[in-house]
């Protein structure tokens, strides 16, 4: 016997996926990954929390992957500038300290996860995610990198000792910063921070001249 299927009910809607605000989604993927880690938050946690199919996730990202890279942009663009602004700061010492400060203070915020998103981000991973991990690492590098950068300048200028090594000086100040990001995650508080880098801010003001 032969089944003929009603046209009706086999015709399936089509059209475009629902539009959305990059933007927006962005900073719920954002907010996700940074909770939940890369391999922790699943296409299910990113599609609930931003508000869009799994179809409309890959018509706009390619893939997970893809998505985190964009949403990693999205938070050094908004969240983790703070960084850039501060080492424009005219003094060197005055720079370093406004970074590890606000830090502190953007590690603990409330009404949202605790930590940088970019510091301590996958640190270990699953095989077929290196690429994700060097991709990190190159992000946390080319911060070393703007803090050696400006160190160097702060030598040139003469706000800094000739003898400093700058590239110490910065893995210095990236450990702090790495270090702050763990602890606010494990629960220590803005005072619990601020606290904290006053030591690293006196051991920078010993370079000075």
């Amino acid at each position: 016997m032969t089944v003929v299927k009603n046209s009706k009910i086999a015709a399936r809607p089509r059209g475009r996926p629902r539009a959305f605000d990059r933007d927006e989604v962005l900073e719920k993927a954002a907010e996700t990954f940074w909770r939940l880690g890369y391999e922790g938050a699943s296409i299910a946690d990113l599609t609930a929390a931003m508000g869009i199919t799994p179809q409309s996730l890959y018509a706009a990202f390619t893939s997970k992957a893809d998505l985190y890279r964009e949403a990693l942009a999205w938070y050094q663009a908004h969240i983790g500038a703070s960084t850039a602004r501060a080492l424009e700061e005219n003094d060197v010492v005055a720079g370093l300290t406004r970074v590890l400060r606000e830090s502190a203070r953007e590690f603990t915020k409330p009404g949202r996860p605790h930590g940088c998103m970019v510091s301590t981000a996958v640190l270990t991973c699953a095989i077929e995610n290196e690429p994700v991990a060097r991709h990190v690492s190159g992000l946390r590098d080319r911060t070393l990198d703007a803090i050696k950068a400006r160190i160097k300048r702060g030598v040139a200028e003469g706000q800094l000792r000739p003898e400093t090594d700058a590239e110490a000086l910065a893995r210095f100040v990236g450990a702090m910063i790495q270090g702050m990001s763990v602890q606010a995650r494990d629960g220590a508080n803005e005072a619990a921070l601020l606290q904290l880098t006053k030591y690293a801010v006196a051991e920078i003001e010993r370079q000075r001249v």
